[in-house]
C-alpha cells in the first residue's frame, strides 16, 4: 500500500461550508430583523458580507488585522454599507455567526460512509485555515472527530495554506513520510499546490467540475470516488 497518512482539508471539503453558513444567515437575518432595517433580502446582505470578508481575511493573512478585529469589523462593514451604525450589534452578531457557525453539521455526501471506509486503513489527518476554536468545534458538531488522529489548523502552524510550513509541521506531527502521504481538499491553489511544493500526492475534489491547467495526482467530483482510488 504506497499511502499510510491522508491528509483532508476541512471546509468545502468534507463540511459543507456552503450549506451551514447559508442557513447561519438566514437566522441572523431574522433574529436581527434586518429586513426591518433597510437590507432588502439575506442574498444582498451575504453578497455584501463576503465582499469585506474576503478583504480583512487577505489582511489577516497578512498579520495587519488580529483575527478579534475580524470577526466584528467584516459585519460592521456590511452593516454600515445598508446606512446601519451600530457597533454592538456587529459585535453581537459576529459573536452570534460563530457560535451558530459552529453548531452546524451538514457534510457532504457519503463523507461518513467513506470516512469509515478510509479510517480502517490509513491513519487520517485534518489541515485547515482558520481559528483553533472553529474549527475544532466544527468537527466535533460534525461528529468527525473519531476519525481524525491529528488537526492541524493554521493557527497552530503560524501560516496558512499554502505555505509549505503548514504542511511540513502536518507531516512531522503525524510522524508521517511525504512519499507515503496525500493531500484531499477542493481548493487548488491552497490544498493542491501547496501540498505539491512539499512532494505530497494530491486529490482535487471538483464536485462542480471545474475546469484547470494543473497537474493534479487525482482528481474527483464524489467522495465515494476515494474508495476506488485508496
Amino acid at each position: 500500500m504506497k499511502y499510510k497518512h491522508l491528509f483532508f482539508d476541512l471546509d468545502r471539503t468534507i463540511w459543507d461550508f456552503e450549506r451551514n453558513s447559508d442557513e447561519n444567515f438566514a437566522h441572523i437575518f431574522e433574529k436581527y430583523e434586518l429586513s426591518k432595517k433597510g437590507i432588502p433580502s439575506i442574498e444582498v446582505f451575504q453578497e455584501k458580507y463576503h465582499i469585506y470578508n474576503s478583504m480583512l481575511w487577505s489582511l489577516y493573512k497578512k498579520g495587519q488585522v488580529p483575527k478579534e478585529v475580524l470577526k466584528t469589523k467584516r459585519f460592521e462593514l456590511t452593516l454600515l454599507d445598508f446606512g446601519i451604525n451600530d457597533y454592538l450589534m456587529a459585535v453581537n452578531i459576529g459573536n452570534d455567526y460563530l457560535e451558530n457557525h459552529t453548531n452546524k453539521n451538514y457534510v457532504f455526501p457519503d463523507a461518513f460512509e467513506v470516512l469509515d471506509y478510509l479510517s480502517k486503513r490509513y491513519e487520517l489527518h485534518i489541515i485547515t485555515n482558520g481559528f483553533d476554536e472553529v474549527q475544532f468545534k466544527k468537527i466535533v458538531s460534525g461528529n468527525l472527530n473519531q476519525y481524525f488522529k491529528n488537526i492541524i489548523t493554521s493557527e497552530e502552524a503560524g501560516v496558512k495554506k499554502p505555505d509549505a510550513k503548514i504542511f511540513l509541521t502536518a507531516l512531522e506531527k503525524a510522524n508521517a513520510k511525504v512519499e507515503e502521504s496525500l493531500m484531499i481538499g477542493d481548493d487548488i491553489e491552497v490544498d493542491i499546490i501547496g501540498a505539491g511544493k512539499v512532494g505530497m500526492d494530491q486529490v482535487l475534489f471538483n464536485p462542480a467540475g471545474t475546469k484547470h491547467n494543473e497537474k493534479i495526482t487525482y482528481e474527483i467530483k464524489d467522495l465515494k470516488e476515494l474508495m476506488d482510488i485508496l
